[in-house]
């Protein structure tokens, strides 16, 4: 019987054994005599233990090449090339969005170059089954030593083990094998309440937002106060308010929807949805309508410049980064940049929407679910409800300044006489 080349055996570098394996009886699949080196480090290791469990791994990867290429008969896609071609199915697939996209791209080169990187050191390539669990684990503390948090972690994580999974479903790995679902101690977000304003807050910042005069008036946007009510009063994600057209704003029967058009797609297929125009903000964009004279229904209702307003709808641009309108606002009223986001303001309204009546009932926290977007109500039971120190039921949603101006005092007071 011939004897197995698969064995680990010692060099001496530099005063210090350093461990390799002999893998050439697997040269079929790329095996050679290699160095065994911990991911992260850059020489081979010098611990025994450590040597038979990377020497196992690479086997455990070695022989599951080989199966894969005797059950196919394809060679080995690199991990590079899977990940193109996997950015090419989801953007067919036409169910995710360019940023979604963006962000799974960004993920995907990051673990490209890592584990192209550790290939290079261990003198192989980097391909599908070359990636090991205990290769993604160390991956995953590189990011977390850049200073990544857990929730950005597990995002890598995931977008790792789905590419993983196309590759099964395309039968260039064997089926199970997906190293990154693998891993036992999966990274997880910070679970800490997300930013959000109680309600005479609210108010204090559609205040700010009614008063505020910009620095140059000929290049800012002429609808900072009606932005900024719509995204109170509606709860819309940023891409569906910035999307929202004319027509979408229904003044007869009082209601605002959401749904896909030209500008724009939804994130979910619960997204479509309409909710209610609540009379404050009724009050706020009957007169912008009018003053701007809006008249195609098919118009934006916030396109990204001045001049665009009165345009024909193909010549306007969506409005994509308010970022710098609302620190501008939140300044007025006291916040620092960067305090207040849209994000923050969809929090806001999902706290006083469950503070109203419906039909003198408190509302059902599945009700606000579907005006915000949601199939199901645990994300309101587990992020987007909060309760604030100032309670008190109402009939509608609406942040006036008049009623809370025993809790606002010398804030508003002070934006009054800055106003």
């Amino acid at each position: 019987m011939a004897r197995s080349r698969t064995r680990i055996y010692w060099r001496h570098q530099g005063g210090a054994r350093r461990a390799y394996a002999d893998f050439r009886d697997f040269a079929d699949v790329g095996g050679r005599r290699e160095a065994l080196v911990v991911p992260g480090e850059r020489v081979a290791t010098g611990d025994d233990q450590v040597a038979e469990r990377l020497a196992a791994q690479r086997l455990e990867a070695l022989l599951a090449a080989r199966h894969h290429r005797g059950l196919t008969g394809v060679g080995l896609a690199t991990l590079r090339a899977a990940a193109a071609a996997h950015l090419v199915a989801k953007e067919r697939s036409g169910r995710f969005t360019d940023r979604h996209l963006a962000n799974v791209e960004r993920q995907l080169e990051r673990a490209c170059a890592y584990f192209e990187d550790l290939a290079r050191r261990r003198r192989d390539s980097a391909t599908l089954l070359s990636v090991g669990t205990g290769d993604v684990e160390a991956w995953i503390e590189e990011l977390r030593g850049r200073g990544l948090a857990g929730g950005t972690l597990r995002h890598h994580l995931n977008s790792l083990s789905n590419l993983y999974r196309r590759a099964q479903s395309d039968r260039a790995v064997p089926p199970g094998f997906n190293p990154a679902a693998a891993v036992m101690e999966k990274p997880r977000a910070n679970r800490a309440e997300a930013r959000w304003l109680e309600v005479s807050d609210a108010a204090l910042l559609l205040e700010a937002a009614r008063t505020h005069t910009p620095a140059r008036a000929h290049l800012a946007m002429p609808f900072a106060y009606e932005l900024l009510a719509t995204f109170l009063l509606t709860g819309g994600r940023r891409a569906e308010v910035l999307g929202l057209e004319v027509g979408d704003v229904n003044f007869d029967r009082r209601t605002i929807t959401f749904r896909e058009n030209r500008w724009r797609r939804l994130k979910t297929a619960t997204s479509r949805r309409v909710v209610p125009l609540w009379p404050q903000l009724e009050e706020i964009l009957r007169p912008y309508r009018v003053r701007l004279g809006l008249g195609a229904e098919d118009r934006l209702l916030f396109p990204s410049t001045r001049h665009q307003v009165a345009a024909v709808g193909a010549a306007a641009h969506v409005l994509t980064e308010p970022r710098k309108l609302l620190d501008a606002i939140a300044a007025r009223g006291g916040w620092k940049a960067g305090e207040v986001r849209t994000k923050a303001l969809r929090h806001t309204y999902c706290a006083a929407r469950l503070q109203t009546l419906d039909r003198g009932a408190p509302v059902s926290a599945f009700t606000v679910a579907r005006e915000l977007g949601h199939g199901g109500r645990s994300l309101v039971d587990r992020v987007y409800g909060h309760l604030g120190e100032v309670r008190h039921r109402a009939d509608v949603v609406e942040y006036r300044v008049e009623q809370h101006q025993a809790q606002l005092g010398e804030r508003l007071l002070k934006l009054r006489r800055v106003g």
